[in-house]
């Protein structure tokens, strides 16, 4: 059954091992994989007979007195809870060492220093070398192998590593590692069997459901129902048919912007040490500002009400801050997904300045009608020209 797995999975590994290797200078392994984080890589054998997993993590220093470490979680891909291994230079012979640390939640909080102690796991061996043999020293970029095997519960075929490295060690407590989103996205869920990041494929594909949907929600259909409220209004033959295409694309705007801001919410869940601080703030910003916009329609004043011209206003500003966040919370989202060059992001600017372009055209129009109007008035009162019978498409 093993080997029929095996078979079935190997165009993924092809995909996936290209930047990773199976063989060590001791050892060869029957799977690889490059993990997405620090150009660390993943060799592992899965015996199913006996449910023990040989494996070699790949890792590199980031400093002469630095550490590197490797572990499992045994319940989710986070650095909280996990069982590592961390290598580093002994303090005093200088020598590599490998020793167990268990990061409980003490250790995110810095409260006290993290102290070795034995793991909690069923770990039957672990060693570690250095690329290059014993005459190797650690220096910034010096490769090194840790070995481990483990003995795991029958029928466990994914397991949840986590991956990291720091720039110095005191004493024999290694310290905290650097805190940019690369380092805090050291973790994924593989599949023993098929060697696929099911936790990384399946974020990744959240990330793209999630910038697609609020890309069209917050950046085009939005802006849409604004400029179709700003020019269409005055039109007298439409009569209130604008409005009801204004409201109708501004409330399925809310709609599928509501579920992209959810499916940001669950991608903030699965991605635990991820903080994309300003865009998760000026998404908030955005819904919470549209979801007042909304509901303040609810309280809209008849046209006669004394009050109708301040909800005007509160309607109109919020409404132009809502589309200006949502749009810049967009450009920021591209950032976030390292897609600053793609053709998403291209074809998006492209349409955000089609609808710049138009929005321009028609504020010149607007600005010539009301000119024009404006001298017609004036002629009218000087009696140039006679009285005309005016209506109005206003409906709002």
């Amino acid at each position: 059954m093993f080997s029929a797995n095996v078979l079935h999975s190997h165009w993924f590994q092809v995909v996936i091992s290209s930047h990773c290797t199976t063989t060590t200078s001791t050892k060869t392994f029957e799977k690889c994989m490059t993990l997405p984080t620090q150009e660390a890589s993943f060799a592992w054998t899965y015996h199913a007979h006996n449910a023990t997993l040989d494996i070699c993590f790949f890792g590199s220093f980031i400093s002469p007195s630095g550490w590197v470490g490797w572990g499992i979680n045994p319940n989710s891909a986070e650095m909280t809870g996990t069982r590592a291994l961390i290598a580093f230079p002994d303090p005093n012979s200088g020598k590599l060492v490998l020793l167990p640390y268990i990061l409980d939640p003490t250790v995110k909080l810095q409260k006290f220093p993290l102290l070795s102690r034995p793991l909690d796991i069923h770990l039957l061996s672990s060693s570690v070398a250095m690329y290059g043999g014993h005459l190797a020293t650690v220096h910034n970029g010096a490769q090194v192998q840790i070995f481990a095997k483990i003995k795991l519960s029958t029928n466990k075929t994914k397991i949840h590593c986590v991956w990291n490295r720091g720039l110095y060690v005191q004493g024999y407590s290694p310290t905290i590692h650097p805190t940019t989103i690369n380092d805090l996205s050291s973790a994924t869920t593989i599949n023993l069997f098929s060697g696929i990041a099911r936790h990384e494929t399946d974020i990744k594909t959240l990330k793209t459901v999630h910038g697609a949907i609020n890309a069209i929600a917050w950046g085009v259909m939005l802006p849409i129902g604004i400029v179709m409220s700003r020019y269409l209004r005055h039109i007298q033959a439409l009569g209130p048919a604008w409005f009801y295409a204004h409201a109708s694309i501004q409330l399925t705007g809310f709609i599928l912007g509501t579920m992209g801001f959810a499916i940001g919410i669950r991608l903030g869940e699965l991605s635990p040490g991820k903080v994309y601080g300003l865009h998760r703030e000026l998404g908030f910003i955005a819904f919470c500002l549209a979801s007042v916009q909304t509901l303040a329609l609810l309280f809209r004043p008849k046209t006669t009400h004394k009050y109708r011209k301040y909800w005007k206003s509160y309607h109109h500003f919020v409404g132009y801050a809502c589309v200006v966040i949502g749009v810049v919370n967009v450009i920021q989202g591209f950032q976030v997904m390292e897609a600053s060059g793609s053709c998403a992001k291209l074809a998006y600017c492209l349409c955000l300045s089609t609808l710049i372009g138009i929005c321009v055209a028609l504020e010149v129009n607007s600005w010539v009608i009301f000119c024009r109007k404006a001298e017609e008035e004036k002629l009218r009162r000087e009696g140039i020209i006679g009285e005309s019978t005016k209506g109005s498409g206003n409906f709002n």
